[in-house]
């Protein structure tokens, strides 16, 4: 299990997928907001000057010395939602980013969201 308190050393790792395809690197851990958990990472993807930063679950994220390895392939990851590098995720898009991987979302009762940035 990965742990909130491991976030800080997580940023600029290479994220790869579960055939070790370079997806890009890790921008961002987003953090279920009823848990505390990490539940989301950005991804920094694209070419140098054109810098997208793409949303990608982290259950069954394993860590290695300079990775972080997903469990979801590189082309569903590269077709997920994404903000701009100095963007940030408007509440109405984050139901988007759970169904696009096929993932429940469930907003807090008086309509909170379910991922806080780390």
């Amino acid at each position: 299990m990965i742990h909130a308190a491991d976030v800080r050393e997580w940023r600029e790792r290479d994220v790869v997928d579960a055939e070790s395809h370079k997806i890009g690197v890790l921008e961002a851990v987003y953090v279920d907001t009823t848990t505390d958990e990490p539940a989301m990472a950005t991804v920094r993807t694209g070419l140098p000057t054109r810098h997208r930063l793409v949303f990608v679950p982290l259950d069954d994220a394993v860590t290695g010395p300079d990775y972080l390895r997903i469990s979801y392939a590189r082309a569903l990851v590269k077709q997920a939602p994404s903000i701009g590098v100095d963007g940030v995720l408007p509440a109405g898009q984050e139901e988007a980013i759970f169904r696009h991987y096929g993932l429940p979302y469930q907003a807090g009762a008086a309509g909170e969201r379910q991922l806080a940035r780390r």
